[in-house]
Formats: C-alpha cells, sequence, structure tokens
C-alpha cells in the first residue's frame, strides 16, 4: 500500500514506516494521523510483520502537531483536534495491543505527539543528536498521543509534570537517563543499529512478545491476584504454539530456536 504521508515498506518480516512530511518536520496533520492508523490496520493483518520501526524522514523525528493548520482552521479547531487525535489514538492503541514489537528510530527532534509517539514505542534508539520536549503547553495546549499514560511510567510521576510544565528539552542522553530512551548511537549508525535490531526481534517467537507485551501494560494497573491468572493463561496459551514448542525442545536439545511467528 501507499501513504501519502508516509513510506511503508516490509523488509525481513520488519514493516518500516517512515513519517514522511519532511518540508513541515513530519509534524501530524489529519492526513498522517489517518494514514498511521490506516497502516497500523495493515501491520495487523499482515503476518508478514512480526517487528515495526518507525522513524522520521529529513532532520526531524516528528515535531508534534501541525501548528500552522491548526491556526488555519480557527473556529474548526476543536473539531480538528477531535479528528486528529482519534485517528493518532487508533493508531498506537493498535500498535500496542498487537503481536509485533514496536521501536522508534529518532533521528532528530521529537516534539509533542514526536514524543508520545516515542514513549509509545517498545524499544527506542536515539541519534545522539535527537532532542525530546513535551511541548503541548507552550502552544496553550495538553497532551495527547497517549504520552500521559507512558511518560509517568517511564519516568515517574515527578517528572513527568516537570517535563509537561515547563517544556525541558532532552537530549538523548538525558532522555535514555530518564528512561525514554533504550540506547543512544552515533547518527550515522542509527539506521542500520535499528534495522538490525528490529530484524533480531522479527525472527523471533511473536506470539509471545505480543502476549508478554500485553502482561506488562496489565501489570501496571492490575491487581496481583488478577495478574497472575492472566500470566497463567498467557503462558499455558503459548505452551500450545508451535513457537513455544520448538523453544522448549530447542532448549533441551541446545540449539539455537528456529520460531515462526505462531
Amino acid at each position: 500500500m501507499t501513504y501519502e504521508t508516509l513510506k511503508y515498506e516490509v523488509r525481513n518480516n520488519v514493516a518500516h514506516i517512515t513519517l514522511n512530511r519532511p518540508e513541515a518536520a513530519n509534524a501530524l496533520d489529519v492526513q498522517m494521523s489517518r494514514d498511521l492508523m490506516d497502516v497500523s490496520f495493515e501491520t495487523s493483518e499482515d503476518p508478514d510483520v512480526r517487528a515495526i520501526l518507525i522513524t522520521g524522514s529529513g532532520r526531524f523525528f516528528c515535531a508534534g502537531g501541525d501548528l500552522k493548520k491548526f491556526a488555519a482552521s480557527g473556529d474548526s479547531l476543536p473539531k480538528l483536534l477531535k479528528e486528529e487525535t482519534t485517528y493518532l489514538h487508533v493508531a498506537i492503541s493498535r500498535f500496542t495491543r498487537d503481536d509485533a514489537p514496536v521501536l522508534a528510530a529518532v533521528n532528530g527532534t521529537a516534539a509533542g505527539a514526536g514524543m508520545s509517539l516515542a514513549c509509545s514505542c517498545d524499544i527506542v534508539l536515539a541519534s545522539d543528536s535527537a532532542v525530546f520536549t513535551m511541548a503541548y503547553t507552550k502552544a496553550g495546549l495538553t497532551p495527547d498521543g497517549s504520552s500521559t499514560y507512558f511518560l509517568p511510567r517511564q519516568v515517574g510521576l515527578r517528572l513527568a509534570t516537570e517535563l509537561t510544565l515547563t517544556n525541558r528539552v532532552l537530549t538523548a542522553e538525558e532522555a535514555r537517563e530518564f528512561g525514554i530512551v533504550t540506547r543512544v548511537v552515533p547518527g550515522d549508525q542509527l539506521s542500520a543499529e535499528a534495522t538490525e535490531i528490529a530484524e533480531e526481534i522479527a525472527s523471533g517467537p511473536t506470539a509471545a512478545f505480543g502476549e508478554a507485551r500485553r502482561l506488562l501494560h496489565s501489570g501496571l494497573v492490575s491487581t496481583l491476584e488478577t495478574q497472575m491468572e492472566l500470566e497463567t493463561q498467557a503462558i499455558a496459551a503459548m505452551g500450545a504454539t508451535k513457537d513455544g514448542q520448538e523453544g522448549v525442545q530447542a532448549f533441551l536439545e541446545k540449539r539455537k530456536p528456529t520460531f515462526n511467528g505462531n
């Protein structure tokens, strides 16, 4: 499929999604949010997709919402914001709830919704020149794109509040120290390293990855007994999969397992 604001390609079981509005710093508008929603449906239904890698074209990862389009919408801004956030939130929910792990290669500034999108990913690699800022309240707006869910869980409520109220700009290394970024790499190595990790994950037990991701999210809100029951159900279900059986057998035979994703 082709998208107006995204580049999309599946290689070696990795769905490569590139935010592609470089002339607008890859800022999110309604079309990009709709494209992200549509591509989340595509990755969800494609059995060849076993990992997802999101990055930006040009110098920016994503500068947040397109404020020029916000201003041009006049009195229709509330309607535009409802439409745009609805598409974006469906995309993030789909990416989060499906099996394929999601990685971000943050190649430049991640502001506003760009920072939110990065926070929602499972593994975040950042160029050593990347910066992160919430930015929302600087424009008199409030956070969207799941950041009020993920950011406090990653950095704690106190720091999340500071970052939201002050719009402090974090270097890539600061973002790593706070738990927003997994790894900082030189800019000229970012794409290759992110692709290598994504392809390694794509060769793993995809269904087990999906169940593990969902368990980690539910564990933040469930009671102990509820969470342990979910763990029981999940591990029993994985024991019935070909990957689960292959993994156990490979461990006993002291060989590397060959997973097919189900």
